[in-house]
């Protein structure tokens, strides 16, 4: 069975079609699943499928459809990541002592999507915790890249990133908080937007047994993958929202329109690499060659500000931060280990390991000192988008490495340009969003020499969502997006 004419097709030229009665919900459906039937043995992403159930839901959209109903995804496949709730299916986050836990209710997003007509094939992997930037647990085993199988598809949205390249579907739900949705979409080629912290209600985005109660998880966001830049504000829309659980906290979806409605409108500052974390030469060759392109379209791009803040040391603030909240679900005795550790670091050890060592034992006094330190920050993002609308930037320093399971991920190294570099030194590009809770769209700029995806994130204003989304658009249609990894283009 070969490929259809909508296998790759976006959510919205689905829409379109599904509108004019070209095709019906339930064939691409059957689509979706042949795909993952004769594929899937290759790529694992889809680790728990949902086929019987998902054909139910297409059913009723046709149904619907036929009655004249109308819906913002009704009939679209989509996939979600694991890590969320779905009535009847197991949530596991890759812990093996949870392989039997099965969700009694849908997460609030999964509710959302479901009301507004979409049809959930499955769930896709991830790595245990969420805690890693390839995606691999001892339940469902390893998920391979879709552009060369020995290599990484990304994570912790991997499944969720490599499923939609291979074609299983149109969308896919995942979440960020160490870039989780935009490292995968860079690595497979495709799109995905972390949105600004606290506009879409996390609820049921959890962990294994533990209640699905509202929770304030700092810095964490959940969010859409798709493979056209328009279909991820059609997603988000569907999925943003304050959680009517937890009255007066989060963001209505009266988010401003997008600064400008054309490319030359725009004013970018482009960031290629810094010393904190350098990117390899493939990767600032095609930020290289962005620019360039963006320039030639009227685009107003600055390489170099005062006013964006310093990387080094909002680097080392976001990595505090960052394990200050992991690591309380650590268990006591890692805890303890780790605090003695901290205790023992020398005051003048500045690097980033030794930040994340810190942050794990960070006292609450040294919180909410960091948390000044976070306000502050903001403050200088706000006077940046005085001047210019987007920031754009790496989203990893290298295209998709190959596979690396080792246990302790301080001592992987990551090659750029011949030279080893700390694993979890690469989050200080995804942080550049993520500790200051600013929106960021993944998109894909072309495939390096070696055929791998490259792609850049557009980091826009607070809570100004509409305006990297819809540069994303514009970027997309002058200059190519999405590409069908040629193995699997059938």
């Amino acid at each position: 069975m070969a490929k259809s004419q909508w296998s790759f097709k976006t959510a919205t030229e689905l829409l379109a079609a599904l509108a004019a009665r070209k095709v019906s919900a339930v064939e691409l459906a059957q689509d979706a699943i042949g795909r993952i039937e004769r594929h899937d043995s290759k790529i694992n992403a889809v680790c728990v499928r949902d086929f019987a159930r998902g054909l139910d839901a297409a059913r009723a959209a046709d149904a619907a459809r036929a009655r004249g109903e109308s819906k913002p995804l009704l009939g679209i496949p989509i996939t979600v990541k694991e890590s969320y709730n779905v009535a009847g299916l197991p949530t596991t986050w890759g812990f093996p002592e949870h392989k039997d836990f099965i969700a009694s209710e849908d997460a609030l997003s999964i509710s959302r999507v479901k009301d507004a007509g979409g049809v959930i094939l499955g769930k896709t992997n991830v790595p245990v915790g969420l805690a890693d930037w390839q995606s691999y647990n001892d339940i469902y085993g390893t998920t391979n890249n879709p552009f060369d199988l020995g290599r990484t598809p990304g994570g912790s949205s991997g499944g969720s990133s490599a499923a939609l390249a291979a074609g299983y579907g149109a969308l896919s739900l995942g979440s960020d908080i160490g870039g989780s949705l935009r490292v995968p979409a860079f690595h497979c080629g495709v799109y995905a937007h972390k949105p600004t912290f606290n506009l879409i209600a996390v609820r049921g985005h959890i962990a294994p047994q533990m209640p699905p109660l509202p929770f304030d998880r700092d810095l964490a966001v959940i969010g859409p993958m798709a493979r056209g830049a328009a279909d991820l504000s059609l997603l988000l829309d569907t999925i943003a929202g304050p959680d009517p659980l937890d009255a007066g906290k989060g963001y209505t979806l009266a988010l401003p329109p997008s600064r400008h409605s054309a490319l030359k409108d725009f004013r970018v500052l482009l960031i290629d690499t810094d010393p904190v974390m350098p990117t390899d030469k493939v990767v600032r060759g095609s930020l290289n060659t962005l620019a360039a392109n963006l320039d030639k379209t009227g685009v107003k791009v600055d390489r170099q500000s005062p006013l964006l803040p310093d990387f080094a040391a909002s680097s080392r603030l976001y990595m505090r931060m960052l394990m200050s909240f992991t690591g309380a679900f650590f268990p006591p005795e890692v805890y303890a280990g780790v605090k003695a550790a901290a205790e023992a670091l020398p005051a003048e050890a500045m690097s980033l390991a030794a930040e994340r060592l810190r942050g794990i034992a960070l006292s609450h006094r040294d919180w909410v000192v960091a948390d000044g330190g976070r306000a502050r920050l903001r403050a200088q993002w706000r006077e940046l988008f005085k001047n210019y609308d987007a920031v754009i930037c790496p989203i990893m320093p290298t295209p998709a490495y190959p596979h690396d399971h080792s246990a302790d991920q301080e001592t992987r190294r990551i090659d750029i340009d011949g030279r080893g570099y700390p694993y979890p030194d690469q989050l200080a590009w995804p942080g550049i969003a993520t500790l200051p809770g600013l929106p960021a769209t993944a998109i894909p700029i072309g495939l390096s020499p070696g055929g791998l995806p490259v792609g850049v994130q557009i980091v826009g204003p607070w809570l100004e969502d509409r305006t990297p989304l819809k540069l994303a658009e514009l970027i997309e249609r002058e200059f190519g997006g999405f590409v069908p990894p040629p193995m699997f283009d059938d």
